[in-house]
């Protein structure tokens, strides 16, 4: 993954390694392509998926596999097994953090696409279904039918 924008592919979501200043800015991404205006947090607590599911069950599958691996091969003492395992859980989720948050923009966008909207505001509003042939307005009164009379 090259943690660019999954509209344009061009700018990227997070600022440069260089630029990074602090785990705040290592942790969070852009406020949006300045490319193609996309916006990469719809509203707040958008990324809790991003972490808890695909970081963290990443780093969980990661941890299971050393263990299991470390177990069944030299049977390591505890305290060596937890150091063992731990530690790459960790340094994975910290650095995974960027990859996990990107791979969810893609996957949001691939399911609920926001193409820009040519309105007044310029913002990423969802694309506009397509009008209906019946949807041109108001509809014209059909004509109620006229009761027959009986004849006698």
């Amino acid at each position: 993954m090259i943690l660019r924008c999954p509209v344009c592919g061009k700018s990227p979501v997070f600022a440069a390694l260089l630029k990074t200043r602090s785990l705040r800015d290592w942790f969070s991404p852009l406020d949006g392509c300045p490319r193609c205006g996309y916006p990469y947090e719809r509203e707040p607590g958008y990324f809790l998926a991003s972490t808890w599911v695909i970081n963290y069950g990443a780093g969980s599958v990661l941890g299971i596999v050393i263990y299991i691996t470390l177990d069944l091969v030299i049977h390591p003492s505890i305290g060596w097994l937890l150091a063992a395992v731990l530690t790459p859980i960790v340094l994975f989720n910290l650095l995974f953090a960027r990859h996990s948050k990107t791979l969810f923009i893609a996957i949001d966008h691939l399911s609920d696409p926001h193409e820009k909207d040519p309105g007044e505001d310029g913002g990423n509003l969802p694309k506009p279904d397509a009008p209906t042939r019946d949807s041109g307005g108001p509809g014209k009164p059909t004509p109620k039918p006229e009761p027959e009379l009986a004849s006698h």
